[in-house]
């Protein structure tokens, strides 16, 4: 039988993954609210520390933080149910979406929702990034290193760059007092460094260009998954260069609309494959391509997961990966000002953002009702106009 314990981590999942629109940093405020606000599975900081693991491996590192939390709640067992509890409800929605591209030719439109959806994440990312400052901010060090991460980042530094950085920094000084012992503790992170995004390839719906195979969508889609860092437009520079420039699989429109329908969608960004897939091979590409492109994380998860606790009992480790923490909220700031001027554009939405804020700082109303709310409101201003 299923223990209840892993039955509830499915159910809030499957919920987060239907409901956490906005990207990754959306994704793990969303994650906050639910599972250290409201639920007490874990600690902010022990968020914190699983979200700057995530951040250290290729993938989608939302996805990967659900698959930490799912390994520390419920085993190997709760490792996978949350993993695919995450990714299901977004492929699905992308398979409906790509079934519909094919059929009709063209995107659905929910420009209205969205509208409204985006306004209020605004407010959930700034709820947690509150929250999270309060904890990873514990000294003026800390703010400065942060500060720092943050002009790097708006400086064009890569974000594995800034992340190993800001944890190398804050190592120097107990490895210091350590008096060089501790330099075999870095090498984890050092290692993970060192696999930075230098390790990757240097209109209308369709027809296939070129015949595709399923084992060879498979292996392309393996290796995305297993060398790409950052977000979805770091994967899209990726996807263009093996799916357009290489394998002539899709037209540069059709790459446009794979990447627009992961955006859009709740869950993870990396469902594009999801739709990629479809569109070249039906729904055995669109199982085929999910799959492979989301496997390389339960494996990388499953070898670092328990490392976590160790690193954290490590001077070195531990002053590492609270740089890493510190950095991971800067870069979090920047995405969330990057997702404001992107989403208040008008004064409705800045309305909207403002009232999100207030439920959630006054009231602390559960972050997805909110997105539901907001999804409904945005569609009603723009049929009013």
């Amino acid at each position: 039988m299923v223990s209840v314990r892993v039955k509830e981590l499915a159910l809030v999942f499957l919920k987060l993954g239907t409901t956490a629109f906005g990207g990754p940093a959306a994704h793990i405020a969303m994650m906050e609210d639910e599972l250290v606000r409201r639920r007490a599975w874990l600690t902010r900081a022990e968020l914190l520390d699983l979200v700057s693991a995530a951040s250290l491996i290729p993938g989608p590192s939302s996805t990967q933080v659900a698959i930490y939390i799912g390994y520390r709640r419920g085993g190997w067992r709760g490792l996978l149910l949350a993993g695919l509890c995450f990714i299901m409800p977004a492929a699905l929605i992308v398979t409906a979406i790509a079934w519909a591209y094919v059929r009709f030719g063209r995107l659905p439109a929910v420009g209205g929702a969205l509208y409204g959806v985006k306004a209020v994440i605004i407010a959930v990312v700034a709820q947690a990034l509150v929250a999270f400052g309060a904890t990873a901010l514990r000294s003026r060090w800390l703010l400065v290193l942060g500060v720092g991460a943050a002009i790097a980042s708006l400086s064009g530094v890569s974000p594995l760059q800034v992340l190993v950085a800001a944890g190398l920094t804050c190592a120097v000084g107990p490895l210091v007092q350590r008096k060089g012992g501790g330099a075999a503790s870095l090498l984890w992170p050092g290692a993970l460094g060192a696999l930075g995004p230098s390790a990757g390839a240097a209109g209308g719906a369709a027809t296939t260009i070129a015949p595709v195979g399923l084992a060879k969508l498979f292996l392309v889609f393996l290796k995305l998954g297993a060398i790409v860092f950052g977000s979805g437009y770091v994967l899209l520079a990726f996807l263009r260069a093996d799916l357009v420039d290489r394998t002539h699989w899709l037209t540069e429109s059709q790459l446009v609309d794979a990447v627009a329908v992961g955006q859009v969608t709740p869950g993870p960004v990396f469902t594009t494959a999801t739709f990629i897939g479809y569109v070249v091979a039906g729904v055995p590409g669109a199982i085929i391509a999910t799959v492979g492109i989301f496997l390389p994380s339960f494996v990388l998860v499953a070898a670092s997961g328990p490392l976590i606790p160790r690193l954290r009992r490590s001077p070195v480790a531990g002053a590492f990966l609270d740089g890493v923490n510190v950095a991971s909220l800067a870069l979090m700031g920047v995405v969330g000002v990057q997702l404001a001027r992107a989403s208040i554009v008008d004064v409705p939405s800045a309305a909207l953002a403002l009232l999100s804020g207030v439920a959630l700082f006054r009231w602390r109303v559960n972050s997805a009702w909110l997105v539901v709310a907001g999804g409904g409101l945005g569609a009603l201003v723009q049929w009013l106009r």
